[in-house]
């Protein structure tokens, strides 16, 4: 009985808590710019993924309206070896140069960069599917600061 009237009422906080989704249709008219062409150059892996993100910017045409040139690389970086001289800990480095032209002319230039640092895995196919989700999650990254950036230009 206990239960019952405990999930009662959580359920009546919960409802009233005013969640929404960040990539909503809703969220996406905040935003004053869409994007009309994406060109991408480099790194496929985080390509993919930041095309992915900013398809829901490429759908309407808003005021201010957006060519975008995406160089990416990835790089992975070994900072520690055991005494045996094997690897234990790595980092990568992803890095996305963004060049923003708005009818034709050079708006705004930025790099975006993001770092992880993981231990190693004995498994190397697992370890080669951590380093993709890994790849794939800083892109998440570096698209949610490219929008933030792309709206707050002027």
């Amino acid at each position: 009985m206990g239960k019952k009237i405990f999930t009662f009422i959580l359920l009546i906080f919960l409802s009233s808590c005013g969640y929404e989704a960040i990539y909503s249709v809703k969220n996406t008219k905040n935003y004053n710019f869409s994007i009309s062409k994406l060109s991408f150059f480099g790194n496929r892996e985080i390509n993919l993924k930041l095309k992915q993100k900013l398809n829901n910017y490429t759908r309407e045409t808003k005021d201010i309206n957006f060519t975008l040139k995406i160089t990416s690389t990835s790089e992975k970086i070994i900072l520690a070896k055991n005494v045996a001289g094997d690897s234990t800990n790595f980092k990568i480095n992803a890095i996305v140069n963004i060049d923003v032209f708005n009818k034709d002319k050079l708006k705004n230039n930025f790099i975006i960069t993001e770092t992880f640092s993981y231990g190693n895995n004995s498994n190397k196919f697992e370890l080669k599917s951590y380093e993709t989700e890994i790849k794939k999650n800083l892109a998440d990254t570096i698209a949610e600061k490219l929008i933030f950036k792309l709206g707050n230009i002027k």
